[in-house]
């Protein structure tokens, strides 16, 4: 049966009510509601072509503005989610209770395929125009869903699998829809169950956090019937004013205190809801914070387990702000500290200590989650610029519509819906301290074009404006693809890339760092908040040690911050791991492990004198610059550690051998190894 007569079918069946007849069509009731809806409500034609709504640069900006705070927590999330589903097609989404697309995660070399579709920034996927969808149909149904190809109301979309949940305020009001999408899925339905789950245990985690930020200067109470789940995404929360009036409450905590919504408890005392007398408990709980405390419900006498969450004063979220650390913060930024043990991340330091202060631009270089953006202000702080601006802007995070007016600023007046005072750009807030471009393989062929005149001119001129404002520019990058090979498809220009790339250092991925263990602590003492010392035991260490990490150093905070939340007694056992870290299959060789760019050298490799790395005093040496130093010696220790066998040398570089043997040639170097 084709897709219309089934369609057509269904609709029948509704009409006539034949429930017995609609189960054997396979679709879920969200499924034949959403199909009725589309015929008798909205008329959609299902073979009828509708191009999805794209809005423009300033109605775009509108909708993110609304829900700021919440594309700032989510953000991280998502991009846990799409480590998660790496390598299986999908993008994660976050929309609007509108259904207008505020941020996407997904592989770039597929984002002509979800641009083609319509998933892009700024797309809207309300039902009433795109029929049944994942997005759109979970707004109207407000609860987690699977839309799996032909489940799609309109032909057009048959080709789409679509697993959304809704994420809620803490008065309940539906305000945004996280979702996974891929363009094409050959898998069956029931295949795609994990990944509802996964997209709605992330919607929950979201909704807490944004439950705790609304409420960050509050009392919170957060609790759950196992001690363990406290802290995770199906704990219970209440929000308490002084006195111990509920404020809020998350949906669980509906359900966990046996009320009908929320609206029963809020203004209600917190001793009414709980077999406690809330000024006691609040003290207990003050004096033992972060300990566990068992409470019971008055309407049901369940037993929980309850910590207090104290108020804190306000602290920024941004992904796209001048950060001002605290005095703890800039103690774990310091450019030794961060390096930390690795001697590969120590040879990045030293040569970012070589340069940093001789307005030589430099490129970050590593994997997702490898902590680019943190070297990249360790290094600021460590300059001489450290009193100036650090301002930070993510070119894939943000619209293509709207990165020349964040990068450029504007004048007032300069498009419709451009503020009243204008705006400055990032790289005029940047001037005389340090931008920092982050995913720069992302930047739209045209702003490559005037961000390379900006750095050539020391000159800027915002949207709308006839005058140029002279800025003193610092720029460092960083990526996870490779600029070269973009380089050579002619989708980021060369002048850009050689204009950017005074030094590349690339920051080694976790599973191949050698301090992982030093690593791994000097985290634990960073995310645990209690006044005593967390202890890890040897099992859990030794999981810890050997995980891969897709996600890496980001991945390792959450699954540590995590463990912190569910440890006793101040020692982190493998119990408290997460599934995905203790049944993990074991690497082959936990330390060691050959570098993907730069390969620090071999105990059983050396490399001769005349040309070894810091052969200091020799001519051709004298002639260099610190950075073609640089370049040279990481060259040299590629080779001696791959024998000097080219391939594998441009390989492990990550270059192409065409490029490797141009750098040999201009730093004087053979090609074979030398007698």
């Amino acid at each position: 049966m084709d897709h219309i007569s089934r369609i057509s079918r269904v609709a029948r069946l509704g009409t006539a009510g034949d429930e017995a007849a609609l189960e054997e069509q396979g679709l879920d009731d969200q499924i034949v509601s959403s199909w009725h809806r589309c015929l008798s409500t909205y008329g959609i034609d299902p073979v009828s072509s509708q191009s999805v709504v794209v809005l423009d640069s300033p109605e775009l900006k509108e909708h993110q503005e609304r829900l700021d705070h919440m594309l700032k927590i989510a953000d991280a999330e998502m991009q846990l989610v799409y480590e998660a589903a790496a390598g299986s097609g999908y993008a994660i989404i976050l929309t609007d209770a509108q259904g207008v697309i505020l941020h996407h995660v997904s592989d770039p070399r597929l984002e002509r395929e979800f641009r083609d579709a319509g998933l892009w920034v700024g797309a809207s996927w309300d039902e009433e125009a795109q029929g049944t969808n994942g997005i759109g149909t979970c707004i109207i149904e407000g609860k987690p869903i699977t839309v799996h190809r032909d489940e799609h109301f309109r032909s057009q979309n048959i080709d789409l699998t679509c697993s959304a949940a809704p994420i809620r305020d803490p008065r309940g009001e539906l305000i945004a829809v996280l979702d996974s999408s891929a363009c094409t899925n050959e898998d069956s339905r029931n295949s795609q169950t994990h990944v509802r789950a996964l997209v709605s245990t992330s919607a929950r985690l979201i909704e807490n956090r944004n439950f705790l930020f609304e409420f960050r200067n509050k009392k919170v109470l957060r609790f759950h019937s196992r001690p363990e789940y406290v802290g995770l995404p199906n704990e219970a929360m209440l929000a308490l004013d002084g006195d111990c009036q509920i404020l809020a409450a998350n949906g669980v905590a509906v359900d966990f205190l046996n009320a009908h919504s929320r609206r029963d408890l809020i203004g209600r005392s917190l001793s009414e809801v709980l077999d406690a007398k809330s000024t006691r408990l609040i003290d207990e709980m003050r004096s033992k914070m972060g300990t566990l405390l068992p409470i019971r419900g008055r309407a049901t006498g369940r037993r929980f387990f309850a910590m207090l969450h104290a108020p804190t004063a306000p602290t920024p979220v941004a992904r796209v702000e001048t950060p001002a650390p605290t005095r703890r913060d800039k103690s774990r930024l310091d450019l030794r500290a961060v390096a930390g043990r690795d001697p590969h991340m120590n040879y990045n330091v030293r040569c970012a200590e070589r340069i940093m202060n001789k307005n030589v631009p430099i490129i970050i270089e590593g994997e997702t989650g490898t902590g680019k953006e943190v070297f990249a202000l360790a290094i600021h702080l460590a300059s001489d610029r450290r009193d100036q601006p650090f301002v930070a802007l993510n070119c894939s995070a943000i619209p293509e519509s709207l990165i020349e007016s964040e990068l450029f600023g504007y004048k007032h007046g300069a498009f419709t819906g451009a503020r009243r005072e204008g705006m400055k750009g990032k790289i005029l807030q940047s001037s005389g301290g340090t931008l920092f471009l982050d995913e720069i393989g992302d930047m739209p062929l045209p702003l490559q074009t005037r961000l390379l005149r900006c750095l050539e001119e020391g000159e800027v001129v915002p949207l709308g404006g006839d005058k140029s404002i002279s800025v003193d520019l610092n720029v460092i990058s960083a990526t996870h693809r490779d600029l070269e090979s973009l380089v050579e498809r002619e989708t980021f220009r060369e002048d850009l890339y050689y204009r950017l790339n005074g030094i590349s250092l690339t920051l080694a991925p976790l599973r191949e760092r050698e301090d992982r263990e030093q690593l791994i602590e000097s985290i634990v003492a960073l995310e645990n908040e209690s006044d005593q010392a967390v202890r890890i035991d040897d099992e859990a260490m030794d999981k810890l040690v050997r995980f891969d990490w897709p996600g890496n150093i980001r991945q390792l905070r959450n699954v540590i911050r995590t463990a912190l939340a569910m440890a006793d007694n101040h020692v982190l056992r493998l119990a408290d791991l997460p599934g995905a870290v203790v049944n993990a299959r074991e690497r082959a060789s936990p330390a060691g492990a050959a570098r993907s760019r730069f390969v620090t050298q071999s105990a059983g490799a050396s490399v001769p004198e005349t040309v070894g790395p810091r052969a200091a005093g020799t001519a051709a040496e004298a002639e260099l610059n610190p950075l073609e130093v640089a370049e040279k010696e990481a060259i040299l220790m590629a080779l001696a550690a791959n024998c000097w066998n080219i391939t594998n040398t441009a390989a492990a570089l990550d270059m192409s051998r065409n490029t490797l043997y141009r750098k040999l040639k201009r730093h004087g170097l053979p090609t074979t190894r030398p007698a």
